[in-house]
């Protein structure tokens, strides 16, 4: 989709200010991967001693750069790394195609930073089943290389956006016996969102030192209650990457540190959320709170089934409170539940208990909380402690208009 889209109206009203993080500098240009006149492309290079982690979608016909990343991961962590990332194409369901773009582009950004080529990592998004015509990346590199910045994250974030209507990013400092620590990070994300992962990139970059084994477990742990708790569209992509670059430029070791999950953990959930504000015609950010499941995973369960739900989505679109379809979506889920135990509410208005509607409930009371921009579903299942937040947005005639015109 060549054309602009309007900017979502959830988006943050500005781009945050994010610290330049020692070690690591970025660089994009317009390449015409695909379209002409956009920056299409974004390469970062750390220093040597950078820790690199990452998780990868487990779709099962993932595209060539992802296999290529899971394979690198666990690299020895004395060299420096890159990173380097399209849009507009995404190099999946390319066949041998696919495998040499990613060897080109390696092989040459390797040849042109100085890095061993099993430290550069590469990402590709945008349409599948096209080749990617790498050597309009290749062509590029000279100029990357040679523009690398402490200072460009914003650009690179705006270089990596596909449909998205603003370029996301989310930055904290935290303080490690006396020493600021920085985390800044980038994503991009809109369409294509369901767990396991969302179709998105996202990049997280720290000034600390961090065990790389450690860091792996840290970011795999942190996805399951961020990222793998998103969903627009119940879609899955091919190219979805996480990645998580610890430089230790600080000289601070945040290995196993709790300050420093926390402050990680608040970065990737406002990366996550952003991707939801953005989601493809979203008028509406909605997180769903399940309490009281049987465990946490059929609590999981529930979640993504509501959020998931056509008609719940389209609901909530048109303002209409119809809780009959989260008890819908609640008895297709799978997991444990039992209707006369459960109770749904719209934010703190009980719309239902006991296997009916409640005697407070007034259905001006549920109309009021769907006019918000903001909408909290909160269902108890009465059954057990599990429980899980599940983020997601409505489902509007914008989105069908954006993929009916995805490839034009």
């Amino acid at each position: 989709m060549a054309k602009t889209l309007p900017r979502s109206p959830l988006a943050p009203a500005t781009f945050p200010a994010l610290p330049e993080i020692g070690g690591l500098r970025f660089a994009s240009t317009a390449a015409g991967v695909r379209y002409q006149g956009r920056t299409d492309v974004m390469l970062a290079v750390m220093d040597p001693g950078t820790s690199v982690a990452g998780v990868f979608t487990r779709s099962a016909t993932r595209s060539a750069p992802v296999l290529d990343c899971q394979a690198k991961l666990g690299s020895n962590t004395e060299q420096g790394a890159a990173i380097l990332v399209n849009s507009g194409n995404s190099n999946a369901f390319t066949g041998h195609y696919g495998q040499t773009s990613v060897a080109e582009i390696t092989a040459a950004v390797a040849n042109k930073t100085g890095l061993p080529q099993d430290r550069v990592f590469t990402a590709s998004t945008g349409v599948i089943g096209e080749p990617l015509p790498h050597d309009r990346i290749l062509s590029k590199l000279d100029e990357l290389n040679g523009a690398l910045s402490a200072s460009a994250m914003k650009d690179a974030a705006e270089a990596i956006m596909t449909t998205d209507t603003f370029p996301k990013g989310s930055a904290a400092t935290v303080d490690i016996d006396g020493t600021p620590v920085q985390i800044a990070g980038i994503a991009k994300g809109s369409g294509m969102i369901a767990p396991d992962m969302a179709t998105m990139l996202v990049y997280i970059f720290t000034d600390a030192a961090y065990d790389q084994g450690r860091l792996q477990a840290l970011l795999s742990a942190e996805n399951d209650t961020s990222f793998n708790c998103i969903t627009v569209d119940s879609d899955t992509s091919t190219s979805d990457s996480l990645m998580l670059c610890a430089t230790g430029a600080s000289g601070v070791d945040a290995t196993d540190h709790p300050a420093f999950t926390e402050a990680l953990r608040g970065v990737m959930l406002d990366l996550a959320h952003q991707v939801v504000r953005d989601g493809e015609g979203a008028t509406k950010f909605v997180e769903i709170q399940i309490t009281g499941a049987a465990s946490d995973a059929d609590a999981k369960i529930h979640g993504l089934a509501i959020a998931n739900s056509p008609l719940v989505k389209t609901a909530i679109a048109g303002e209409d409170p119809n809780w009959g379809r989260v008890v819908m979506a609640i008895g297709k889920s799978g997991a444990k539940a039992d209707r006369d135990l459960l109770s749904i509410s719209f934010g703190d208005v009980l719309v239902a208990e006991k296997g009916w509607v409640a005697p407070s409930y007034k259905e001006e009371l549920g109309a009021a909380e769907m006019k918000k921009d903001e909408i909290t579903l909160k269902v108890d299942l009465g059954l057990g402690d599990g429980s899980a937040t599940i983020w997601t947005c409505d489902l509007t005639h914008q989105y069908i208009t954006i993929n009916a015109d995805y490839r034009s």
